[in-house]
């Protein structure tokens, strides 16, 4: 807000589009929405060593993680059942997880996070967003 203008219900999201320079070919993937630092900075981000992975019998997407962030661990519900051939392969390995968000409730267990993968929102084979070496569990990404 800037000289005394009101604050809109929208302003804490606000959403800028690029656009193409004369003379450049315009693609669909060429415009990107901008987010604000601030929105980006609300996200808790942290490395965690995957300890398990187990079926959630009532899905037929979801595998159960364990997880350990360092001080404590978390269960990590992830839809990427289908994805892996031998999901087993995913233990000891660290990768990013969201985990402030609020705990969800699916296919009947609790969700304490959110697997950050790569490649799934492009419909590419997805893979685990993780360090290129080995962090403390528990370290924040940003």
């Amino acid at each position: 807000m800037f000289d005394g203008q009101a604050a809109s219900a929208t302003d804490g999201l606000r959403r800028r589009t690029l656009l193409e320079e004369p003379g450049e070919p315009v693609h669909a993937r060429s415009r990107q929405a901008y987010s604000l630092v601030a929105d980006v900075e609300k996200l808790d981000v942290r490395v965690g060593t995957i300890l398990s992975v187990d079926d959630v019998p009532s899905s037929s997407k979801l595998l159960r993680l364990s997880v350990d962030f360092g001080d404590h661990a978390r269960t990590i519900l992830a839809g990427m059942k289908t994805e892996r051939s031998q999901p087993q392969a995913l233990v000891g390995l660290q990768a990013l997880f969201v985990v402030n968000l609020e705990p969800k409730r699916m296919a009947g267990e609790v969700s304490q996070g959110m697997l950050f993968d790569i490649g799934f929102a492009d419909g590419v084979r997805p893979v685990l967003a993780m360090p290129e070496q080995a962090v403390p569990n528990g370290a924040r990404a940003g």
